[in-house]
């Protein structure tokens, strides 16, 4: 009895190691987009804030995305690609925003300091770890053999889950807590060592500048695969074929080359979705606001 369940447990291990190999793409993507949810915040307050984020993206992962989408598999799979197709859609306008405040473009949000912001920081990072953890599940889902069974495939999801929560927020505890790390540096009575805090903590801006302008890049470019992926299996092949021919056309220079034109395609797409999606909510909330001052004049 006890060697079966040991060979039970080491068919869910082996597969979701092997699944999780293929949402590596995504899940660097969620470690690069999360950082940048903890700026503005006070020191003392990053790692409490990370551990929240966790926390809900461990809430997304078990009572949300699992759940639903072993029910969706099972009775109505055709609905997943149009949620996917939502949440790509979402990602986009997030990142068209995030590119709009680069060049000053504001959208009614408004800066404020990092302890008033702290909820709606977690919230906002919650929400957009719904919609990467959502892709990591379901690329995990569908590189599960189909004839694992119900619950062999559960338990291999769940692992799924939990390891990439501890990889991605562990990655980005340790990046929010570097410059601590080099202020403990430049006590130690070693001046080499102490140079070397220096240069930690006076690098630190110039970093997470980088990295929000990756998280930033990875939102535009997830956003933008997913909708197009999902757009050529339901409603319109326009964008994906020409994503496909463009492929097509390059592929002799080689897997690297290939993988960047279609991320820069992807991103490009996703950017100009992103900035439509900003145009008409920016719009919509123009009139009802105008509506809410006529009804209030009246």
């Amino acid at each position: 009895m006890s060697v079966g369940l040991l060979a039970v447990v080491d068919d869910i291990l082996s597969a979701a190691l092997k699944a999780s190999a293929k949402t590596a793409g995504v899940v660097i993507d969620d470690a690069a987009v999360t950082p940048q949810y903890v700026q503005g915040i006070t020191p003392a307050r990053e790692l409490p804030v990370v551990w929240k984020i966790a926390l809900g993206s461990i809430v997304n992962k078990y009572v949300i995305i699992i759940p639903i989408a072993l029910l969706l598999t099972a009775f109505a799979p055709w609905v997943l690609p149009f949620l996917l197709i939502i949440g790509g859609g979402f990602l986009c306008f997030e990142g068209a925003e995030k590119v709009l405040e680069w060049f000053g473009v504001a959208h009614g949000h408004e800066d404020e300091d990092g302890p008033r912001d702290e909820r709606k920081l977690v919230l906002g990072a919650v929400r957009t770890d719904l919609i990467l953890s959502t892709e990591i599940m379901l690329i995990a889902l569908s590189s599960l053999d189909p004839d694992f069974g119900i619950w062999m495939t559960l338990g291999a999801l769940l692992i799924i889950g939990l390891a990439m929560t501890v990889v991605v927020y562990g990655a980005v505890a340790l990046l929010v807590k570097i410059d601590d790390i080099g202020l403990r540096f430049m006590k130690s009575p070693a001046r080499g060592v102490r140079r070397f805090g220096a240069r930690v903590v006076a690098s630190m801006p110039a970093v997470f500048r980088v990295i929000s302008v990756v998280g930033t890049v990875a939102m535009l470019w997830v956003g933008g695969h997913l909708v197009v992926q999902n757009l050529g299996e339901t409603l319109w092949a326009g964008p994906s074929d020409l994503l496909h021919a463009v492929e097509h056309a390059i592929e002799a220079t080689g897997p690297v080359v290939v993988w960047i034109v279609d991320t820069a395609i992807s991103a490009v797409f996703g950017l100009v979705l992103g900035l439509i999606i900003v145009g008409v909510v920016t719009g919509l909330g123009r009139v009802f606001r105008r509506g809410e001052k006529a009804d209030a004049a009246h």
